[in-house]
């Protein structure tokens, strides 16, 4: 079995500018492709931000056990990690890296325990969280609600990771992280 990492963060937080950045530095990091049963935005490519399915062909998969870990994060809105890409991963000799919801991230470490890394990125405040969700200027007042409300749930969940950066300095954030992802690669994976 090879190794992951597991980013989690409240949306907004950062976490896909760090993984991005993360992954342009180290060529042993790849990208796992979430599948997604909502809608693709803007200029979203299926494969590559998210594999996006119907909700039936999305359930269709959960039922024929495709599906590591998922999770209904938003009513009729479903996430999930399939196996196979997982297995493509690994098959190239890589590091599977996540970029998943926190529950995801949680479930994902449970799965591989100690075979895992999962880091929690947390933004300074709620109220830059708020702030970074309007300039993003890509969801509704009311989406942008349901998120501030599910981000105050996610960052009770923060001391379950094995690490946490707090993004209140985007180049320092790329910085702690990459050292913390260096060492854990360098090392066997467990304590």
């Amino acid at each position: 079995m090879g190794k992951v990492i597991i980013f989690s963060a409240p949306s907004g937080s950062g976490k896909s500018t760090i993984v991005n950045a993360l992954l342009e530095r180290n060529e042993n990091l790849r990208f796992s492709v979430s599948a997604t049963s909502r809608a693709p935005r803007g200029a979203e490519q299926n494969g590559v931000e998210y594999y996006f399915f119907s909700n039936d062909e999305f359930m269709l998969k959960v039922g024929r056990g495709d599906f590591l870990e998922w999770e209904e994060v938003y009513a009729g809105t479903c996430y999930g990690t399939l196996k196979s890409e997982i297995e493509r991963i690994w098959s190239m000799g890589a590091v599977v890296v996540f970029d998943v919801d926190v529950i995801g991230g949680l479930n994902i470490k449970t799965v591989f325990g100690s075979d895992a890394l999962s880091i929690f990125i947390m933004p300074p405040s709620i109220e830059e969280l708020h702030r970074r969700l309007v300039a993003r200027a890509t969801e509704t007042p009311e989406a942008i609600s349901r998120r501030m409300a599910k981000a105050e749930q996610e960052i009770a969940y923060s001391d379950k990771f094995d690490a946490m950066v707090v993004n209140d300095n985007l180049q320092d954030a790329i910085n702690q992280t990459e050292i913390i992802i260096n060492n854990y690669i360098k090392t066997d994976g467990k304590d």
